[in-house]
């Protein structure tokens, strides 16, 4: 046994003794060997066929989940779709999961203020300029008048002056929208919007809407926030995700927070992150439905979709499309394709696995398949 897991063990089982309960040597020594015995017991025999085993306890209880989508009730509705959905998302190794979410932990400084978990919020969550005050269009000067709400700035914890200078450079920014002069009165907080074809309404119509919708604080994946008590601290629930740049908040605990979406994981923390994500996320879909379903299948699984260093997907543009032996491509998706493309290629099949031993009608080379028997034939005295 590890000498980590004995002295952790040491330590649950020392503290047990302030409760009257005495733990002796024998005791221990007892506790120790029935640990080793149950390891050893659970352990997975030479020649099983743990992939057969993992792919029956996923796949079978996934015939018994539901459809649906579980509703986050706060300030605004956040929804996460869950179930079936879900699952496959995650086998899928989609981009950019249906409903993007995070779960935003906080540093022990904010977590147990609602106020200062507010103004983290207020950081992450996307403003556009039309919340910071009123908005118009003068078609008569041919211009975009913006009169900012100095009670709103302040109650945002934002300077007049930083929402004046960002909004003309985000629009240029991230709209790619150009064809406009700015005049700015720091003093009244007026932003004065020109479009430099001064004829055309539908230029001016243009800039309105970029203007209107031109996000000045927070960040722009993430459309809302909602914050919420749980377990004595206060959590933030987003809709949206953007892993990087929630990190960079201060007050954010980049320790404990976490994303459903697997790939931005992976470009943000690297492939073991991911792995751990694969891992957690399909473990909390099944068990929310109700299903109990060993971690270690999950594991399995999670390690082949990771083993090259990038999360790739179960299916035939992934893991099944990529395995060395042509008939367990083949038995998989668009079977002519496969078979057309490997007489082409002059590919040569092994016949290792089990797909192409059962394809072929051999005994797979697992369990008692793996054992082979020779008798020497004795010549008679």
């Amino acid at each position: 046994m590890p000498v980590s897991t004995t002295t952790e063990l040491t330590k649950i089982l020392t503290s047990k003794h302030d409760a009257g309960k005495e733990v002796t040597e024998d005791n221990f020594e007892n506790i120790v060997t029935r640990i080793n015995s149950e390891y050893e017991r659970t352990r997975v025999q030479p020649c099983e066929a743990v992939g057969i085993n993992a792919a029956h306890s996923i796949g079978e209880p996934g015939t018994q989940m539901t459809m649906r989508t579980f509703h986050y009730a706060g300030v605004a509705e956040i929804n996460v779709t869950l179930g079936l959905p879900r699952l496959i998302e995650i086998m899928d190794a989609r981009k950019e999961p249906s409903t993007p979410t995070m779960t935003i932990f906080l540093d022990p400084d904010y977590r147990e203020s609602r106020d200062k978990a507010r103004e983290v919020s207020w950081k992450i969550e996307a403003a556009p300029l039309h919340e910071f005050g009123d908005i118009e269009t003068d078609i008569a000067e041919m211009c975009v008048l913006v009169q900012i709400n100095k009670e709103v700035c302040k109650k945002r914890k934002i300077a007049v002056s930083e929402v004046l200078a960002r909004a003309p450079q985000k629009i240029k920014d991230k709209r790619h929208y150009r064809d406009f002069e700015v005049e700015i009165d720091e003093t009244n907080g007026i932003l004065k919007f020109l479009p430099k074809n001064e004829e055309s309404y539908q230029n001016l119509f243009q800039l309105a809407e970029h203007v209107r919708q031109v996000i000045v604080q927070g960040i722009d994946d993430i459309k809302r926030v909602v914050v919420r008590k749980e377990n004595d601290e206060y959590i933030l629930h987003t809709e949206g995700s953007n892993l990087k740049d929630v990190f960079e908040i201060d007050g954010v605990d980049c320790t404990r927070t976490r994303t459903n979406n697997i790939s931005e994981i992976a470009s943000t923390l690297g492939v073991e992150a991911a792995r751990s994500a694969i891992i957690y996320e399909a473990f909390s879909t099944l068990k929310e439905q109700g299903i109990s379903v060993d971690l270690r299948h999950i594991m399995l699984v999670a390690d082949i979709m990771c083993m090259d260093g990038e999360v790739k997907q179960i299916g035939r543009h992934g893991i099944a499309g990529e395995k060395e032996s042509v008939l367990s491509r083949a038995s998989f998706e668009v079977t002519v394709n496969h078979l057309l493309d490997a007489a082409v290629a002059h590919e040569f099949d092994e016949l290792s696995g089990v797909t192409e031993n059962v394809i072929v009608g051999q005994p797979i080379l697992l369990g008692t398949g793996d054992v082979k028997l020779m008798v020497r034939r004795v010549a008679p005295q």
